[in-house]
């Protein structure tokens, strides 16, 4: 089954230095039916104005990654990291038994635009740790790049959540078919551009798709499109 949920669907929250639109509840938003996907629990999409962002504050038993998409986003935390990434950069942070953080636009100038994702660790009471990983972004084209995996695979961030996160870049009119293995899901997300799912069902910018059951999946980009393809194990 592929479930579409178009960009207009997603919860938005707005203010002064703020733009999040929220694919699941989160804060004040709570949709008892919306809550994870797999362990998928957190898909925020989000703008932040320059010079604002997110002060320090806690998190507890949650792999979280950031994928910047436009800007910088700086990061500190309570375990002495500091780092300032942009577009080719993702980090992921193991929150675990507990962790202090902030992530804030670096910029005085720009505004920073980035996906901020919560998974469900695959074991509670993990030590807090962190990383970031530069990614080569030609190596997108026309083909999925892993960034992030439970697996260990050398220049992808490890996680501990049986998922595994892919960035494409397909020129218009190119296809990939991605193998599925049984009992998994996968969370497509239109960042730029229009998809074709199994030829049958389309998928445009910041649209999403929840996919079951389907062994096969044939992404053909309408026009060029920039996307990011989750494979999901677990609940």
């Amino acid at each position: 089954m592929i479930q579409t949920f178009p960009a207009t669907s997603r919860y938005s929250v707005k203010n002064d230095w703020l733009e999040s639109n929220l694919s699941f509840s989160f804060g004040e938003y709570y949709d008892e039916s919306n809550i994870q996907f797999g362990p998928l629990r957190v898909f925020n999409d989000d703008t932040v104005q320059a010079g604002k962002g997110f002060g320090i504050h806690p998190h507890r038993e949650a792999e979280i990654v950031s994928i910047v998409l436009k800007g910088q986003l700086k990061h500190e935390d309570s375990l002495g990291n500091t780092g300032i990434l942009q577009f080719g950069n993702v980090q992921r942070m193991t929150a675990g038994t507990g962790v202090l953080h902030s992530e804030m636009n670096a910029s005085l100038e720009e505004e920073s635009s980035f996906l901020q994702l919560w998974f469900k660790p695959n074991q509670k009471q993990l030590p807090p740790s962190y990383e970031d990983i530069e990614y080569n972004v030609d190596a997108m084209k026309n083909q999925l790049l892993p960034i992030v995996s439970s697996k260990t695979i050398n220049g992808v961030a490890k996680i501990h959540s049986d998922v595994i996160l892919y960035l494409s870049k397909l020129e218009a009119g190119k296809e990939i078919i991605y193998q599925q293995e049984q009992d998994r899901k996968m969370f497509v997300f239109v960042i730029e551009g229009e998809l074709l799912l199994n030829n049958d069902v389309i998928v445009g910018k910041r649209d999403s798709a929840r996919i079951t059951e389907q062994p096969q999946l044939t992404l053909k980009s309408i026009k060029e499109t920039f996307f990011l393809l989750i494979d999901l194990g677990g609940e």
